[in-house]
């Protein structure tokens, strides 16, 4: 029996199919590359962009007429709204929320398929049944690289957001079971750990004293890193600027294996849009935070998410944001036009901007990216750093690795036991978007 399994959308659902993996092999199945190979194909979907939703009724179509000529069991999960879910019941075998994953395997006995009952459980509350999910075992896509969940849910309401309607509320994992994953992990020698949440520095909030907060966890795995010889960098995505206190930073500044990159979204960078979009934080509020980062971790590279062309954004507020990209002088910016989503508050409001002009701003907005992360690059020429090896380059004869502040570096080499491992590069030129270098050391590198 073979299965094949579609992820779309962010590092959560990247996440949540390793899991999902798990479970399927438990049950005997054998992942296949190749979709039409496979028994049982499942797809992991994402509500919160228009983009990925089209895709799954891509795939899905694709799939029922298969059925037509052998026997195929389809399944979908991930962040999916309840009118999304309520299409999707007509059109896939089985459907389910991605905290019911325990009881996948009753589901698919329906289906005439023996599977054990160890995972069932009955009559659980949400909360109840993502705490049991998390107890699934992940299936690690990755030798070198983990995400590990430490949160699901969000409860900040962001008017033009759908993951409160697709997950649910805060739910914060147990911090034991977070320390014990990353300290397995570093034991088995992974060189990268992301801890995972929609808003992970109000992780332990939801439980009103009686867990350890984001700055107490981090802290606890800085100590791992302070215990063993092993390199290994630790991040996080994705903070919150309201919840972004000074703690969380000098506990970045304080140990090694926290990385110094930060990716904290900005969304816009105009006070009454970001009123609008109830994004409860002021451009004030998080230039202080950035003064802090620059003031405890000069190092740190900085990251942020911004949308163009939000319900009634004014030339003038456009230009604001376009202020606050050159001065923030992020290193990365994932720059999205703005789309309504069904169950979000913004989609009963005008989307009254323009399409051309969203692409314009978009397009402007992109060409200040180059110009504040083109400065940084090039400050990297003629300096040396480790970089992990993650893969090979789009370029022939050549590897791909990031720094410690996820600047991507490609190098020329054909020597692919490299992957996965520390290697020290001697930046030789840059562009805008683009670094490379020379390889300079390989040995003595996987320790710290």
């Amino acid at each position: 029996m073979k299965y094949h399994l579609v992820t779309l959308g962010c590092q959560m659902n990247m996440s949540d199919s390793e899991r999902v993996r798990n479970v399927l092999e438990g049950m005997g199945y054998q992942w296949v590359e190749n979709e039409e190979e496979a028994n049982i194909i499942g797809i992991l979907a994402c509500s919160v962009r228009q983009k990925a939703i089209d895709k799954v009724y891509s795939k899905i179509a694709l799939w029922n007429k298969r059925k037509q000529s052998q026997n195929l069991i389809t399944f979908i999960s991930g962040c999916i709204l309840p009118a999304d879910e309520e299409k999707f019941l007509k059109l896939f075998d089985i459907v389910f929320a991605m905290r019911e994953l325990p009881k996948f395997p009753q589901m698919l006995s329906q289906y005439g398929i023996t599977t054990p009952a160890g995972l069932e459980k009955e009559n659980l509350n949400p909360k109840e049944e993502i705490n049991f999910f998390w107890k699934v075992k992940p299936k690690y896509n990755s030798s070198f690289e983990a995400f590990i969940p430490i949160q699901n849910g969000c409860d900040k309401f962001c008017s033009f957001c759908a993951v409160p309607y697709t997950r649910g509320r805060e739910v914060s994992r147990p911090s034991v079971e977070i320390i014990s994953e990353v300290r397995s992990l570093v034991e088995k020698g992974y060189k990268s750990i992301t801890l995972l949440g929609q808003n992970v520095n109000s992780y332990g909030l939801d439980k009103k004293g009686a867990e350890i907060n984001f700055a107490q966890l981090l802290e606890e795995i800085g100590k791992i890193g302070e215990s063993t010889q092993h390199r290994f960098w630790v991040y996080f995505t994705s903070p919150h600027p309201r919840d972004m206190g000074r703690e969380v930073i000098e506990v970045i500044a304080k140990y090694k294996c926290l990385g110094k990159q930060i990716h904290l979204p900005i969304q816009s960078g105009d006070d009454k849009v970001l009123i609008k979009m109830n994004r409860k934080h002021s451009v004030k509020k998080y230039r202080e935070s950035i003064e802090a980062i620059r003031e405890l971790i000069p190092q740190a590279t900085l990251f942020t998410d911004i949308i163009v062309g939000f319900s009634g954004e004014t030339e003038e507020q456009f230009q604001n944001t376009r202020k606050a990209m050159r001065e923030f002088e992020y290193n990365m910016a994932y720059i999205a036009m703005y789309s309504k989503r069904p169950g979000a508050a913004s989609y009963s409001w005008p989307d009254d901007v323009d399409h051309k002009i969203k692409k314009e701003r978009l397009a402007l907005l992109t060409e200040d990216l180059a110009e504040v992360s083109g400065k940084y690059n090039r400050n990297m020429v003629d300096k040396e750093f480790i970089i992990l090896v993650r893969d090979t380059d789009r370029k022939s004869g050549y590897l791909s690795g990031q720094t410690e502040g996820k600047i991507t570096v490609r190098f020329a080499s054909e020597d692919k036991s490299l992957i996965g491992q520390f290697v020290k590069v001697k930046i030789t030129s840059a562009t805008n978007f683009s670094v490379e270098g020379e390889l300079v050391e390989v040995e003595s590198l996987q320790e710290v």
